[in-house]
């Protein structure tokens, strides 16, 4: 059985863990640096910021994460989508962006960006089919990403 719960920081370590592992598949880990200081601080960054990191687990097993961070008054950014290879194609990505989405719904927030690299295939398709549309690409570390966006209210 599947079931969602806020991050607690007894969770740090499986987080990161986790964080490593699943983007380390997708060919697009960039190893340590700036750009993933956010999973170490996940407190200041996210939960005491207006955001939200939520924690999935399948039979007490931590299988998925995901969060959103404040970027202006009316605006989050989607993060740290995270679903273990070993339990992925079982809708758990979904279960936690439609709760991430009615989250920063209820805060107020009016529109949710977020960035994916190319190399990240089922990411693309889960945003697209959650109505997220392309407003750009960039380059990041070498790294090409495709920038997105959603009104949500």
């Amino acid at each position: 059985m599947f079931t969602l719960r806020r991050y607690e920081p007894a969770d740090r370590e499986a987080v990161e863990h986790l964080h490593v592992h699943a983007i380390q598949q997708t060919g697009a880990y960039l190893g340590r640096g700036p750009w993933d200081d956010d999973v170490y601080a996940i407190e200041e960054v996210y939960l005491q910021n207006q955001g939200e990191f939520l924690i999935g687990e399948c039979d007490g097993q931590f299988v998925a994460m995901g969060a959103f961070k404040r970027t202006s008054p009316e605006r989050a950014e989607i993060k740290r989508m995270r679903v273990h290879p070993d339990h992925q194609g079982h809708g758990y990505g979904q279960l936690i962006l439609t709760e991430l989405e009615a989250r920063a719904h209820a805060l107020g927030y009016r529109t949710l960006h977020l960035d994916t690299s190319i190399l990240q295939l089922p990411a693309q398709r889960l945003y697209e089919k959650n109505g997220f549309r392309e407003v750009g690409r960039d380059n990041y570390q070498g790294l090409e990403v495709i920038l997105y966006e959603k009104q949500i209210s």
